[in-house]
């Protein structure tokens, strides 16, 4: 039964509309989180020992941090994995380009394809300078992400990746929220204006939240 679903178009979209609405849900708890930087160095890095303490005594020690990763791993690949066969699905569908051209829909599944890449890139980026300390500029330390923060925005090229990708975040919940409402049977003509209002304010709210941190520091209010 889980194999016929998945093969299906419907299952597919329901697969990708469910790990998105995970993944939105993280980001918000995420983005709370980012915020507390502006509360100064204590504070921060206190959020950040914080989550590997969640669940203590019956969770050992970063136990709690681990499964929010695999979750969050499950639902980007389940999410990704969906989008591209579903790409593939629907351009076989239509090998020929259309006559009459629908501009809001190409926009948005332009805008939804090169969004997903790029977020997929940033994501890996993101890892591998804020948790690995891979590509870290400034010297990454263990257990400060504080300064880490800083010294990863203190660099143009910080900036710039991180604001990018977080336009593009933007976008692609904009966009997303409201698809996975009707894929989900939420929508309907009584709702639709509702449900686009949402995903306009989350995707706002959300943007403004992430690229206040890389702006903060950028003006000094971070140091």
């Amino acid at each position: 039964m889980a194999r016929t679903v998945w093969d299906s178009t419907v299952g597919k979209k329901t697969v990708m509309a469910v790990s998105g609405l995970v993944m939105l849900l993280y980001l918000v708890a995420h983005m709370i989180g980012n915020l507390k930087i502006f509360f100064g160095t204590e504070e921060f890095n206190h959020y950040a020992h914080w989550l590997r303490t969640v669940g203590e005594p019956f969770m050992h020690y970063e136990w709690t941090l681990w499964l929010i990763r695999v979750v969050l791993v499950v639902a980007v690949v389940a999410h990704a994995v969906s989008a591209y066969q579903l790409s593939r699905r629907d351009i076989k569908a239509r090998p020929s380009k259309y006559v009459h051209k629908k501009a809001r829909s190409n926009y948005a599944t332009r805008t939804m394809r090169w969004g997903g890449i790029i977020l997929g890139l940033f994501i890996v980026w993101h890892v591998l300078d804020l948790t690995t300390g891979t590509v870290h500029s400034g010297g990454f330390e263990s257990g400060k992400p504080y300064q880490n923060v800083v010294d990863t925005f203190s660099t143009w090229y910080g900036n710039v990746i991180y604001i990018v990708a977080m336009l593009a975040l933007g976008l692609h919940i904009r966009h997303g929220f409201w698809s996975a409402a009707q894929t989900l049977g939420a929508g309907s003509r009584t709702r639709d204006r509702a449900l686009k209002t949402t995903a306009n304010v989350l995707a706002l709210l959300l943007t403004i939240g992430f690229v206040a941190v890389p702006v903060g520091v950028m003006t000094g209010v971070v140091s």
